[in-house]
C-alpha cells in the first residue's frame, strides 16, 4: 500500500510539473510575440509636470551629457490644454541635437504627426519629428525653423546631418505649427501645416523608433503627438 501511494504521489508531481512547464511556455511564447500597438497618441495632459512620459528616453550629446532638458510642463499655450512636452535647455552648441526617442514605437511604415510651438532661441528655433531611429545617432528627421524660415528633411548618420530636401517657407513665431510624416518603404513624405512639402525615395533606414528633436538653444513645446503603424 505504501509503495502504491508513493507511486501515485510521483505521478501527481510529474503531471503538475508538466502542466506548469506548459503554462510557462505558453506565457513565454505570448511575450515573445507581443506586438507594438498600431495606433498611439500622446497629449501629455495626464502626465505629471516636471517628469518625462513613460517610455520617453532622452538621447546624449557627443560629450555624454543628456540631449536637452525634456519635461512635461503646464502652460496656457498648450494646444490641447493643459500640458505639453517641452525642451527647456536654452544653451547649446551649433550641432547640439536635443532629442527624445520613444520606446514601443519600433516600426517601418507609419504616419506620425506632432504640433510644435517655438518659444525661444537666438541661434536656433523650432523643432521636428524623428523616425526610423536605430539610436540617437541614426535616424530620419523633418524639422521646421522659424529663424531660417525653412522646412528641411535630413538623414542623420553617426550624428551628422545630410540634407535631403529644403523648402524656404514663412513660419510664423508665436503660433502652433504641425509636421506630418508618412513613410512607406523607400517613399518618405512630409507635410507642413497640412500642405505637402517633400516626397522622395530613400531607404538608408528601414525601421526604428520615433522621437522629437530640437537643436542648439531652441526652446520648444510639443503637443498632440500621434503614431499610426501600417502593417
Amino acid at each position: 500500500m505504501a509503495l502504491m501511494f508513493s507511486i501515485a504521489q510521483r505521478l501527481v508531481h510529474v503531471r503538475f510539473r508538466s502542466l506548469t512547464l506548459g503554462l510557462s511556455l505558453v506565457m513565454f511564447a505570448g511575450l515573445g510575440t507581443a506586438e507594438v500597438s498600431p495606433t498611439q497618441s500622446w497629449s501629455f495632459d495626464e502626465d505629471q509636470p516636471n517628469s518625462l512620459p513613460a517610455g520617453f528616453q532622452v538621447g546624449t550629446l557627443f560629450d555624454g551629457r543628456p540631449a536637452g532638458e525634456w519635461k512635461v510642463v503646464a502652460t496656457t499655450k498648450a494646444k490641447s490644454p493643459s500640458h505639453v512636452l517641452a525642451q527647456l535647455q536654452n544653451k547649446g552648441a551649433e550641432h547640439a541635437y536635443k532629442l527624445v526617442l520613444i520606446d514601443g514605437t519600433q516600426s517601418s511604415d507609419m504616419d506620425v504627426t506632432t504640433s510644435f510651438f517655438a518659444v525661444d532661441g537666438k541661434a536656433d528655433m523650432g523643432g521636428g519629428i524623428v523616425w526610423r531611429a536605430a539610436d540617437d545617432r541614426h535616424y530620419y528627421l523633418a524639422r521646421a525653423n522659424p529663424l531660417e524660415q525653412n522646412v528641411r528633411m535630413y538623414r542623420v548618420v553617426n550624428g551628422v546631418r545630410h540634407m535631403l530636401q529644403n523648402l524656404d517657407h514663412i513660419i510664423e513665431v508665436g503660433k502652433w505649427h504641425r509636421l506630418h510624416v508618412v513613410a512607406k518603404g523607400c517613399r518618405l513624405q512630409v507635410y507642413y501645416d497640412q500642405h505637402p512639402v517633400f516626397d522622395l525615395c530613400d531607404d538608408r533606414f528601414k525601421e526604428g523608433r520615433i522621437g522629437l528633436w530640437t537643436k542648439s538653444d531652441a526652446v520648444t513645446y510639443f503637443d498632440e503627438l500621434r503614431l499610426v503603424i501600417h502593417k
